[in-house]
C-alpha cells in the first residue's frame, strides 16, 4: 500500500498532472464566457434575423394528453446552432491568439557572426576579425 501512495504522489506531483489540472480550469472559466458571448449576445441578434423565432418549442406529439410522448427536435436543432456558434467563436479566438504568436515569433535578422579562424562571435559587417585579425569574406 506504501508503495502505491508513493506512486500516486510522484505521479500527482508531476508538472504533467498539474497543468492539465489548470487547464481543466481555465477551460471551465473560458466556456462560461464562450457560452455568455453565444447565449447573450449572438443568439439575440440571430433572432432579430429570424424574428424572433424560437426552435425550442418545436416538437412533435406521439398519442395525446399529458402522458404522450414528444419528439422535441426543436431544442435538438437549438443545441446545433449553439455548437456551431460557439466552435466558431472558439476558432476564431485561437485564430486571433495564433496570428499574434506568429507575430511574436518573427526573428530579426542577426548582427552578429562567427569567425571561421578564431570563433569569436563578431560585428556581422567586419571584414577583419577584432580578436585574430584574420581576412574575412563578405
Amino acid at each position: 500500500m506504501k508503495s502505491f501512495i508513493k506512486e500516486f504522489k510522484e505521479f500527482i506531483s508531476k508538472g504533467n498532472v498539474m497543468d492539465m489540472a489548470v487547464g481543466v480550469i481555465i477551460g471551465g472559466a473560458f466556456t462560461a464566457i464562450v457560452t455568455s458571448l453565444v447565449d447573450d449576445i449572438i443568439m439575440p441578434l440571430i433572432s432579430l434575423l429570424t424574428g424572433g423565432f424560437d426552435f425550442t418549442g418545436l416538437s412533435v406529439a406521439f398519442g395525446s394528453g399529458e402522458g404522450a410522448a414528444t419528439l422535441n427536435y426543436g431544442a435538438f436543432i437549438t443545441a446545433i446552432i449553439n455548437f456551431l456558434l460557439i466552435a466558431i467563436v472558439i476558432f476564431l479566438i485561437i485564430k486571433a491568439i495564433n496570428k499574434f504568436n506568429k507575430k511574436k515569433d518573427v526573428k530579426e535578422d542577426p548582427t552578429t557572426k562567427i569567425c571561421p579562424h578564431c570563433q569569436s562571435e563578431i560585428n556581422i559587417k567586419a571584414t577583419k576579425c577584432p580578436c585574430c585579425t584574420s581576412d574575412l569574406e563578405k
